[in-house]
């Protein structure tokens, strides 16, 4: 049994829509995991490209690296 999809992805990509990129960006920077942003993503590259959608896509690019990256931790 499969886990449903995530829906943050589409509230993020309404924002963007919405024209609120302040709280997209805010919510990018807290993103689940690294499979929501790729899915965000792809569906920035639907959307027609615009000098804030550039941005926007550099931020996704970022976090994608960040979620991605090894964390280091040290032990309590």
């Amino acid at each position: 049994m499969s886990r449903p999809k995530s829906e943050w992805p589409n509230k993020v990509l309404a924002l963007i829509q919405g024209g609120n990129l302040a709280a997209a960006i805010a919510q990018i920077k807290v993103a689940p995991t690294v499979a929501d942003v790729t899915r965000l993503q792809t569906l920035l590259a639907k959307l027609p490209v615009t000098p804030a959608l550039a941005q926007l896509n550099k931020v996704v690019e970022e976090e994608c690296a960040l979620l991605a990256a090894p964390r280091l931790h040290r032990s309590p």
